[in-house]
C-alpha cells in the first residue's frame, strides 16, 4: 500500500478549523488519555457527523501500542476508531446526499484518489494511494488523520455511507469493519442458499461471519477449539458446530465445502481446512497470524481449491452490507461501554473477554 511522507500542518494551506474531544494514545506503552482534537471545518463538499458510537476493533489496540511497526507505524497522538456511526449535524454547498438529522456511517476509509482502476471499478479498498480513517497522512490539516474515538469527523460526501433506521446504532458500529470484512469475500465467492459454508473462529469476526452467512441461506458450520461456545453458534445461526480438537468430527466433512472464511489470527493448521474444501472451493483468510502459515501444495493442487485473503470492501459494497444488514435486522453482538473504560477493554481483548464486539457510546465523551 503506498504512503505518503507525513507534513508538519504548517506547511499545508490551514483551512478553517473547530476543536473536537476525543482519547488518544501518546505512546505504545502509555494509557488512551482525553485529548483535544482540531477538525477541518466542512468544505463544500463534506459531511460533519456527531459520532454517536464506535466499534473498537482489534486493529485499535494493535494500532495504538504500536504493534504494526514494521508494517504502519504509529503516528502519537493516535486517536482509533474506524467502526463510526452518528449523526449528520452539518454538510457543505456541493452535498446532495446527505443532510442535518441524517444517519451516517464511516468504514476505514475517509479518501482515495478516485482516479485508479481500483477506484474506477468500486473497488477503493484497493486504491494504492487511499487515506485511512486514522493514522494516515491527512491531506487536509497535514499531520495525521484522528478517528472516531472522538465526538466528531468531518469526511467527504464520497465516503460516507447511509445506515438503516432499524437497526440499534451501538450494534450497528461494529458492521463498518467486522460486518463487511466478513460480507465480501462471500459476496465475492458466490455464498448463498444451496452453498456449504465453514466459519472458523467465533470471534469479533467469526460470529459477524455466521450471521450473514446463515442470512444470506447458507448452510453454516462453525468450527471451533471450544466446547463451550456450542451453544452460542447455534444461537447465531450456525446448523452444525465442530469441535477442531474432534479428529472424527473434522473427517467426516472432508471434501463438502464451498467456501470456509477464516478468522483466526493466531498460528493454527491451515491445511486441515483446505483438505475439507470441494473440488474448486475456496478458503479466504480475515484473520492475520502474526507468524505464516505454513500451505501444504498439494492441498491446493488435488481439487482445484484456492486460498486467499479478503481485506473491507468498497463503498458501494459496504453500503449493500448495511443495507441487507437493515433488512434482515443484523447486528453485532456488543458489550457498550463508556469511551473511559477504553484502556480496561483493550486489556479484555488481549483475553478475548468480549462477547463479541465493544461498542463505545460517546455521548460519554462530554463529560470530559
Amino acid at each position: 500500500m503506498a504512503t505518503t511522507e507525513v507534513r508538519p500542518a504548517q506547511e499545508i494551506a490551514q483551512p478553517a478549523t473547530f476543536h473536537a474531544k476525543a482519547f488518544a494514545a501518546n505512546s505504545a506503552t502509555s494509557p488512551l488519555t482525553p485529548f483535544t482534537l482540531q477538525r477541518r471545518t466542512p468544505t463544500a463538499e463534506d459531511v460533519q457527523i456527531e459520532i454517536l458510537f464506535c466499534g473498537v476493533c482489534h486493529s485499535d489496540l494493535h494500532q495504538a501500542r504500536n504493534e504494526w511497526s514494521g508494517v504502519m507505524p504509529t503516528a502519537y497522538p493516535c486517536v482509533p476508531g474506524h467502526e463510526i456511526v452518528g449523526r449528520v449535524t452539518k454538510v457543505g454547498s456541493a452535498v446532495t446526499k446527505f443532510k442535518p438529522g441524517d444517519l451516517a456511517a464511516v468504514v476505514c476509509l475517509v479518501d482515495s484518489d478516485g482516479t485508479c482502476p481500483e477506484c474506477q471499478e468500486g473497488l477503493e479498498q484497493f486504491c494504492p494511494n487511499p487515506t485511512l480513517t486514522y493514522n494516515f497522512p491527512d491531506k487536509h490539516l497535514g499531520g495525521v488523520t484522528y478517528g472516531g474515538y472522538s465526538d466528531s469527523i468531518v469526511v467527504t460526501e464520497r465516503f460516507v455511507l447511509r445506515v438503516p433506521p432499524n437497526l440499534d446504532l451501538a450494534g450497528a458500529a461494529p458492521l463498518l469493519c467486522a460486518g463487511i470484512t466478513t460480507y465480501s469475500p462471500m459476496h465475492h465467492w458466490g455464498v448463498g442458499k444451496g452453498k456449504k459454508v465453514g466459519v472458523v473462529g467465533l470471534g469479533g469476526l467469526g460470529h459477524m461471519a455466521v450471521k450473514i452467512a446463515h442470512a444470506l441461506g447458507a448452510h453454516v458450520v462453525v468450527f471451533t477449539t471450544s466446547p463451550g461456545k456450542k451453544d452460542d453458534a447455534i444461537r447465531l445461526g450456525a446448523d452444525e458446530v465442530v469441535i477442531t480438537r474432534n479428529a472424527d468430527e473434522m473427517t467426516k466433512h472432508t471434501g463438502s465445502f464451498d467456501f470456509i472464511l477464516d478468522a483466526v489470527a493466531a498460528d493454527h493448521d491451515i491445511n486441515a481446512f483446505i483438505q475439507l474444501l470441494r473440488r474448486d472451493g475456496n478458503l479466504t483468510l480475515v484473520g492475520a497470524p502474526e507468524k505464516p502459515l505454513a500451505v501444504a501444495p498439494f492441498a491446493l493442487i488435488f481439487g482445484r481449491r484456492s486460498l486467499s485473503g479478503s481485506p473491507i470492501g468498497g463503498l458501494r459494497e459496504t453500503q449493500e452490507m448495511l443495507d441487507f444488514c437493515g433488512k434482515h435486522n443484523i447486528t453485532a453482538d456488543v458489550e457498550v461501554i463508556p469511551i473511559q473504560k477504553i484502556n480496561e477493554a483493550y486489556d479484555r481483548l488481549v483475553k478475548s473477554d468480549v462477547k463479541y464486539r465493544f461498542s463505545i457510546d460517546m455521548a460519554s465523551i462530554k463529560s470530559e
